[in-house]
């Protein structure tokens, strides 16, 4: 006979808490769920992009529930908050002279990542040429995985394809720390014989400051870590439609609501667990991953036993409401673990459909991946075929609270053994994440 995930979380919650009543010591309520939600994917957070009022506002908001929860801070911080500071760059000049010829400034993009960047002698940078009937791309790559500074020079017949190089290229970007070691220029030049070189490139800098969202509940065993993540960030504001204001509902409020529900749901059990359950909320997850960076320095990546990144859970999966995907389900033995805790219950984790899609390298989890974690992405949306992925129409209209609701529940119901140690997920082999 089937239990209902209700059911298992009322056993659970018996063994978390000597309370009498289950639905006293912990539940997973849908009005609640449906609160947070609502609340992250208003338009007052405006879309909720970084260095914006509006991430401000989640981060204050995620905030004031950790507090509420009685969530512990990390080790090492005096509150929620994990701050950190970027770099945002942008162009201010390039220029380039190869055997005392000048490049016209339209034909010249320089990709660094510090204040400036000098090149006086042929021998102070590497050099690659991408004759006429070279594969640009492939040049590409090889040049930017030179130590050092290095100029490619580009023959115009990539006119096109230097154009879009430098419009990308060109845009302001972030970074985390600045390095005046290594650089690049890109010149659109049929040259491929340096004799002299002289090169020349200057960013603005501004210092910004980001923050991820994080509390914990320290178990007996304070060193084995279970991990609950999703990106609180989204699109901001963008477009000239009636609707500018990417809420993100689905990517990822519905994530993040999750962590929330799901710190409080441990909590409310009223028991020190086993292992200490920690509770992230990652910002620019959309803008490169910044957010679980910082964390993956932080703490030792070793401790983690699993983690558990939540993406995009509002809207039902390929295999019905009841069901939920895994990335990277072969890297490690943690999704086959969550399959064999929620057996007898209707529920059921399965492998990522959407291989092609890369989706384990497209989330946070893959940050701590690298570093040998069981760190996963659990989703039910279906990628492929979502109609609101990235667009102004993601918005809490279009979730399926029931289903969401019930795939937290399923969530806390299979990390009950990890948390209590009776399970511990194989390590990724961090030879197999690229």
């Amino acid at each position: 006979m089937k239990k209902s995930l209700r059911s298992v979380l009322c056993l659970v919650a018996i063994c978390y808490s000597t309370l009498a009543s289950c639905q006293q010591a912990a539940v997973i309520d849908q009005a609640e769920v449906t609160r947070i939600i609502t609340t992250l994917a208003s338009d007052e957070m405006e879309g909720r992009m970084i260095y914006t009022p509006g991430i401000e506002k989640a981060s204050a908001f995620i905030e004031s529930e950790f507090e509420k929860i009685g969530l512990e801070y990390l080790d090492g911080l005096n509150s929620y908050k994990q701050q950190f500071n970027m770099y945002s760059l942008s162009s201010e000049s390039a220029s380039v002279t190869i055997n005392g010829e000048s490049i016209a400034a339209d034909k010249v993009v320089g990709m660094i990542s510090s204040a400036s960047m000098t090149i006086n002698a042929v021998a102070d940078a590497n050099i690659v040429v991408v004759g006429a009937a070279d594969n640009m791309q492939a040049k590409f790559g090889e040049a930017r995985g030179k130590e050092g500074k290095t100029i490619m020079l580009v023959n115009t017949a990539h006119e096109a394809l230097f154009g879009r190089f430098k419009q990308f290229f060109s845009r302001p970007s972030s970074v985390m720390e600045l390095d005046d070691t290594n650089g690049m220029v890109i010149a659109l030049t049929d040259l491929s014989e340096v004799k002299s070189l002289s090169v020349e490139v200057k960013n603005n800098i501004e210092t910004k400051s980001l923050n991820n969202v994080a509390g914990q509940i320290t178990g007996n065993r304070p060193n084995e870590i279970v991990l609950f993540s999703a990106h609180y960030d989204h699109l901001g504001i963008r477009g000239d439609g009636e609707d500018k204001i990417y809420n993100g509902a689905n990517d990822d409020a519905s994530g993040t609501t999750a962590v929330m529900t799901l710190a409080k749901y441990f909590k409310d059990t009223g028991k020190k667990p086993e292992r200490t359950i920690m509770f992230v909320a990652f910002t620019a997850e959309e803008s490169g991953g910044f957010g679980s960076r910082h964390f993956s320095q932080k703490l030792n990546p070793d401790e983690i036993v699993a983690m558990f990144n939540i993406e995009m859970i509002g809207t039902a999966a390929k295999e019905g409401t009841n069901s939920a995907w895994i990335t990277g389900f072969d890297k490690s033995s943690f999704g086959a673990l969550l399959q064999k805790a929620v057996e007898g219950t209707g529920y059921k984790f399965y492998a990522d459909p959407y291989v092609k899609e890369n989706l384990f390298y497209r989330s946070d989890n893959a940050t701590l991946a690298r570093l040998g974690v069981p760190a996963h992405s659990i989703s039910t949306t279906q990628i492929d075929v979502d109609p609101y992925y990235h667009q102004a129409s993601d918005e809490v209209s279009t979730i399926d609270l029931d289903h969401m609701t019930n795939t937290i529940r399923a969530l806390a119901a299979a990390a009950v053994r990890m948390i209590s140690g009776e399970d511990t997920p194989t390590r990724v082999d961090p030879a197999n994440v690229r």
